[in-house]
């Protein structure tokens, strides 16, 4: 659906489980209604200013990268066949391209990554090279129930912002 923004020397990669039927239909990542993505961005200091989803191929210039765990489908998690996920190929990637940190957007995404069925958020003992992996609670406005702002915040800390 939406291609990758990775690239050598990046801070972060975030990777959603896979695009939202907005975002696939708008060809922008994290389009959704209420997606609380591009704000938490900017207010925990990733991006000097607020960022809208037809800007998201310029995040490279802050630092960020952007893909999917599930490529080639769209929708809702319950729309999504995780059997045919590869989680080799990002694990591939992200050797290659050796970011920092890979921030999972949502405990589904490392979940399918990971293969693990339960999952805690933040920083986790699992390492991808020298890459360390993060879960963060889902900006995804069907998850408003469970959001928690910490958990981004710890997220900058770790990123010396």
């Amino acid at each position: 659906m939406l291609d990758d923004i990775l690239d050598h020397h990046l801070n972060i990669v975030f990777c959603g489980t896979a695009a939202g039927a907005v975002s696939a239909k708008r060809n922008q990542y994290y389009a959704g209604p209420g997606n609380k993505f591009w704000p938490t961005l900017y207010k925990i200091g990733l991006t000097p200013r607020l960022l809208s989803p037809s800007e998201y191929r310029s995040v490279g210039q802050y630092g960020i990268g952007l893909t999917d765990v599930v490529k080639g489908q769209s929708g809702s998690d319950a729309d999504i066949d995780f059997k045919s996920s590869n989680p080799q190929v990002l694990r591939e990637k992200m050797l290659h391209y050796q970011p920092k940190i890979l921030a999972f957007n949502g405990k589904k995404s490392a979940q399918v990554f990971l293969g693990k069925t339960r999952i805690a958020l933040g920083l986790q003992t699992d390492m991808i090279g020298k890459t360390q992996l993060v879960v963060l609670p889902s900006t995804s406005g069907a998850a408003n129930g469970f959001w928690q702002e910490s958990t981004w915040f710890e997220l900058a800390g770790l990123l010396d912002i």
